[in-house]
């Protein structure tokens, strides 16, 4: 979802009858009633609220009913942007490129919601739901992988959805330009190695290549656990860049 800030978002959750589990949904980007607008609710009801993103940045929202753990560690959940209402400035320029990224978790199948909640039987990490979605290197099936042209300013638009661990969100052979936590333009840094990310967080981060040059990035959670296991994802920098990748309906590759 991307939104701007000031808008209002109104929302309707129906939960399919034959649905054997209660649901609701959490925006991080909201203020509202935790008993209330964000209470679950039975198959066969459905629920409506509204609510004005009163702040710019990279939210999570997903499930929050019973159980949370099992629900989140079984992919509900998404991102919503919110762009600031005084648009991009020298402070937050303007990008070439954008791409968004979602970090989860895997688990064996048939593990038990209290073994998701506890961490056992993890397998591996996801990347926009799947196992290094972004690392043809890595993954002879990838088909996918990010692409820009010699000196572009990339953001990515970072969210740690896995339930227990924090990312160590790291780009290999590049340095972060600029990160703004939570995604919002007062919240600045410059020229960052490795960003921790905690659970149910998100980052906007720029990185720039040299422009004399073609050059490639690996974009990691540089713990070895996380990288080695899923959360590996390629930036390929070179003149002739696909100009349709991070732009328009393609920042998040399918």
């Amino acid at each position: 979802m991307r939104v701007k800030e000031g808008d209002i978002v109104n929302f309707t959750l129906k939960n399919h009858p034959d649905n054997e589990n209660s649901h609701s949904m959490d925006f991080h980007a909201a203020r509202a009633d935790v008993l209330d607008e964000f209470a679950e609710i039975k198959p066969g009801d459905t629920k409506q609220f509204s609510f004005r993103a009163e702040y710019p940045g990279v939210f999570i929202y997903h499930c929050g009913a019973d159980s949370m753990a099992e629900h989140i560690s079984r992919g509900m959940y998404g991102v919503i942007i919110v762009d600031p209402k005084e648009g991009y400035s020298k402070d937050f320029p303007k990008p070439d490129r954008e791409y968004v990224l979602v970090q989860g978790d895997l688990f064996k199948a048939g593990t038990s919601a209290e073994d998701m909640r506890d961490g056992k039987n993890w397998q591996a990490t996801l990347v926009n739901g799947k196992v290094f979605h972004y690392s043809p290197v890595h993954d002879p099936n990838a088909s996918q992988f990010l692409e820009s042209e010699p000196g572009e300013r990339v953001r990515i638009h970072f969210v740690n959805a896995m339930i227990n661990e924090a990312a160590a969100f790291h780009p290999i052979a590049g340095i972060w330009e600029q990160v703004w936590d939570n995604g919002n333009p007062k919240n600045v840094s410059w020229g960052l190695q490795t960003v921790e990310v905690p659970p149910a967080h998100g980052l906007s981060l720029d990185i720039i290549s040299p422009e004399d040059r073609d050059t490639n990035n690996a974009i990691v959670d540089h713990r070895m656990k996380h990288a080695l296991n899923g959360a590996i994802s390629v930036l390929m920098n070179y003149e002739g860049a696909d100009p349709k990748k991070g732009r328009g309906d393609q920042l998040i590759l399918r």
